[in-house]
């Protein structure tokens, strides 16, 4: 702190604290002013300064026995801060409780009767009733201007307030009438005839004020007089235009009459003018008449009328059953030559018998005669009438999806030999130990022969509630029907129209992956049929997902028992049923289509994950057909994971064994290959055979694999073997791009790289040995950038611990501390209290005394204010009464001056 007053050292303090502005000018100023980031550093520094500068702020109690690093409550103190913070906290309360003394503030409940408690609830309504009516009419007695005016015989009072021409004097007839009033003034101003209205003196009247219903009525009055006006000057118009309308021919005919001579008259009379009258006269007529025309043309016509309301979905579904159980009988009258009838006569409207045939008809109008159609026929009318019924759903207002062709022309079913779907005449379960059918046929179904006639598609079908039922109501439908037939057993049993058509939809939903099952089993697997079918199947297991996928797990826990079955019998034993054949395949296919595959956990797809990850860590490679079975589940792995992103081992593994069983290489024993993956399969006799062979390899181009072709074991020659390696590095590839975000990529893929380093490139194809060196370029450089983002580890980021302390405890032998300390625990705990109450008293007759002093001081305060009041009223009063006074002895001095001089004149 500098030396010197006050005002150098605050001076002085401002300087060095950097709040010294030297002189701006006039814009620089505005800048300033309107920047304000620092104000509030600003003025922190400035309540420092103050502080500083003002030491009767502080108050510091010395200690007598200071020990270092103690702290001591209540050393340092700011009384002028406290007090301050007193003064505003009675402010806002004993002020306030002052100032509301003796005022008489709330809600007093005045009504008759409230705080009378002898008096019931209902006495107390009555009598409040009764008074606010006698309190009503009680100001209505006088009132001369309502609306209800006094009266006398109708006629009001008012009229009777004058009394200039009523005569009260007495005529000649006085004595004879004995001092009575005339019969005359009696009849006028007694309450005796009103009948005849003195005009003159309701014109000499002043105007009386008419009232709100007075006014209302003479409005009211107007409107409907203004009203019949315009009703009846449109009346007139209406009638003047009718005449018009019915004289306009005459108008016409005056227009366009020809004279006697048979000319038009004219002004000039040649022969050029007659023939231009003539042509107009012939335009007019024309354009009336093509007015007239579409006058008539309008009568015509069609009207607007209301659109149907929306209808719901259980009418929707009740009219769609009805469309079709209409077009049914329809087909059957069709089918058996029955004479079809009109939808009228359906509709209960009447029929309407066929023409009866005579002994001479010659038969010559049977097919324009309505109720008949012909058959089958010849020529263009018989072929498209066949082709109308094949196709009346468009009548019926049914949309019919036409599936895609089939690939082969002529198909049976039949069954595989590991029994995925059962096609003999054998009934019997499997033995224990055996695979067991995925599904269940009683009997064999032949194969429908493309060039037999197809018969016509109902429209009605019983809801099968197993497979071999479904079986017989498609048994001569074509596949590209089959989709129609569900659609319409779906559209026939829909939920609201019946209780139990939920419990048949439900077991519709299990007959449909039975189906899917029977027509994906070798050798002729139907592939396109299964593409019709997902839909409804997603459609039934979007109504019903429990059933469904209740019996989506019941197939997949059968495949994963023939699994255990086969595993049991050996992995490496050729009759094993080790990997899944094409229905389990397209079962497993049909899956993520149907339910969501990025779920951490869900009751369909983790049991079919997991079914599909032991199919490829527990199955041994044997024949190509494994290889492309175990490449169709890593494409499938693919589609799985490709929201989710998990980590499948197994399908990286397999992937990594397809190269090295199919690819030319130069490792010749396990222990030569890069990685930790296992291949139990390597260099056996089994998968000797797989290697492609490099002379002929290099003659064939590189194409997409028929996995169908492999699966069903149709396809075994080196093109396969090209195309599946070539597979199984785009697999790869994909899941390469797929893991690059994994913290291990570089421990799984290192390895997979020095196995495309070991491959050689003289025994591939030109593509292929493209597609190999593409994909190691890609993988050097995802591999750079991984080793590029990753981290070395370090311990986790926290506050050092500190080293722990140990504060001894001492015991004291003063006598403050003997004092303070009692061996008795309920004495020492009473004493304490005692101590409390009297620091607490202590602090409490010290705010009482401080309310006191505030109290007084306010009252104090009022008082002067009342005395300041007081005493400037009375200072107003004298001081206007002084300058009465001196105006006073003014006008008294004036009067003296006047007095003199008059005595001196």
């Amino acid at each position: 702190m500098a030396k010197g007053s006050q005002l150098s050292q605050l001076k002085a303090s401002i300087n060095q604290a950097g709040l010294a502005r030297p002189q701006q000018n006039g814009k620089k100023r505005k800048r300033a002013a309107v920047d304000e980031r620092n104000k509030e550093k600003k003025a922190a520094k400035l309540k420092e300064i103050h502080e500083k500068l003002n030491l009767f702020d502080v108050k510091v109690t010395k200690l007598k026995h200071d020990v270092g690093g103690r702290r001591v409550s209540g050393t340092v103190g700011r009384p002028a801060q406290s007090k301050q913070a007193g003064i505003e906290q009675r402010n806002r309360t004993l002020l306030k409780e002052l100032q509301d003394k003796g005022r008489a503030g709330g809600i007093v409940d005045k009504r008759f009767g409230e705080n009378d408690p002898t008096m019931s609830l209902e006495d107390r309504m009555i009598e409040r009733f009764k008074r606010e009516h006698q309190r009503a009419s009680k100001g209505d007695v006088f009132n001369l201007e309502d609306e209800d005016e006094l009266t006398h015989y109708g006629q009001s009072l008012s009229n009777l307030d004058g009394f200039d021409d009523v005569g009260l004097g007495l005529d000649e007839d006085e004595d004879e009438d004995g001092g009575q009033i005339d019969k005359q003034t009696v009849q006028k101003s007694h309450f005796g005839g009103f009948d005849e209205d003195d005009e003159g003196d309701e014109e000499e009247e002043p105007a009386r004020k008419k009232t709100k219903a007075e006014v209302m009525q003479e409005v009211i009055a107007k409107s409907k007089l203004h009203k019949m006006e315009r009703k009846t000057q449109q009346e007139e118009d209406d009638s003047l235009r009718h005449e018009l309308d019915q004289e306009l021919s005459s108008v016409h005919s005056l227009l366009y009459a020809l004279d006697p001579s048979g000319s038009i008259p004219t002004d000039g009379g040649t022969e050029t003018n007659k023939s231009a009258a003539s042509t107009l006269a012939a335009e007019a007529m024309d354009q009336d008449e093509e007015y007239d025309q579409y006058v008539r043309e309008l009568v015509f016509e069609k009207r607007a009328k209301p659109k149907d309301r929306t209808k719901t979905e259980e009418e929707l579904a009740l009219e769609e059953k009805e469309m079709l159980e209409k077009a049914e009988r329809r087909r059957i009258k069709r089918m058996n030559g029955e004479p079809e009838e009109s939808e009228d006569e359906e509709g209960g409207k009447g029929k309407r018998r066929a023409k009866q045939r005579g002994g001479d008809d010659l038969d010559d109008d049977f097919y324009e005669e309505e109720g008949w159609e012909l058959g089958t026929g010849l020529g263009e009318s018989g072929v498209a009438k066949g082709k109308d019924d094949e196709g009346s759903e468009d009548e019926d207002g049914e949309a019919i999806t036409d599936g895609e062709e089939e690939e082969d022309g002529d198909e049976e079913e039949s069954v595989d030999e590991d029994g995925v779907a059962s096609n003999g005449s054998e009934d019997t379960e499997a033995e224990e130990g055996e695979s067991e059918a995925l599904v269940e046929t009683s009997k064999r179904r032949p194969g429908k022969s493309q060039s037999a006639p197809s018969k016509e598609l109902p429209f009605t079908f019983p809801c099968p509630s197993s497979h071999d039922e479904f079986l017989d109501i498609v048994e001569d439908v074509d596949d590209k029907d089959v989709p129609v037939v569900i659609e319409r057993i779906r559209k026939l049993h829909h939920p609201s129209l019946a209780e139990d058509n939920k419990f048949k939809l439900q077991g519709l939903a299990g007959v449909l992956i039975d189906h899917i099952l029977y027509i994906t089993s070798p050798p002729t697997p139907r592939l396109s049929l299964l593409t019709s079918l997902v839909p409804h199947l997603l459609a039934l297991t979007k109504s019903y997902p429990i059933q469904s996928a209740e019996h989506f797990v019941a197939k997949l826990t059968l495949m994963h028992k023939n699994l255990r079955r086969g595993l049991s019998h050996g992995a490496t034993d050729p009759d094993a049923k080790t990997w899944p054949g094409l229905p389990e395949l397209s079962l497993l296919r049909v899956i993520p289509q149907i339910w969501p595959t990025s779920d951490k956990n869900h009751h369909v797809i983790t049991p079919a994950r997991l079914l599909m990850g032991s199919y490829l860590g527990l199955g041994r490679v044997r024949s190509l057909k494994d290889l492309a079975s175990g490449l169709f589940l890593c494409t499938l792995f693919l589609q799985y994971e490709s929201l989710s992103k998990r980590f499948v081992p197994e399908a990286i593994n397999f992937l990594a064994n397809s190269i090295l069983h199919l690819a030319p290489h130069r490792f010749l024993d396990r222990p030569s290959i890069p990685g930790y993956f296992p291949c139990p399969d390597f260099g056996s006799e089994r998968c000797l055979p797989l290697a492609i062979n490099a002379k002929k390899a290099k003659k064939l181009t590189l194409n997409k694999p028929d996995l169908v072709a492999l699966i069903t074991g149709v396809a075994h020659d080196d093109r396969s073997k090209v195309d599946l390696l070539g597979l199984a590095i785009e697999l790869l590839s994909r899941y390469a791009d797929m893991y690059k975000s994994l913290d291990g990529f570089i421990e799984l893929y290192q390895p997979i790289a020095e196995l495309l380093d070991g491959i050689k490139p003289k025994g591939l194809s030109a593509e292929l040995a493209e597609r190999v060196v593409a994909f190691q370029d890609t993988l050097r450089r995802l591999l750079k950038f991984s080793r590029q983002a990753r981290r070395p580890l370090v311990l986790q980021a926290h506050k050092p611990i500190p080293i722990p302390t140990y504060v001894p405890r001492f015991e004291q032998s003063s006598s403050n501390y003997l004092r303070n300390r009692d061996p008795d625990h309920e004495r020492n705990e009473a004493a304490k209290l005692r101590r409390q109450y009297k620091q607490e008293k202590k602090g409490a007759i010290r705010e009482l005394r401080k309310d006191a002093r505030f109290l007084a001081a306010e009252h104090q305060k009022q008082h002067k204010e009342k005395d300041k009041a007081y005493n400037d009223r009375m200072t107003q009063v004298f001081g206007s009464l002084q300058l009465e006074r001196a105006e006073e002895k003014a006008m008294e001095r004036e009067k003296m001056k006047e007095k003199r001089r008059a005595g001196r004149k």
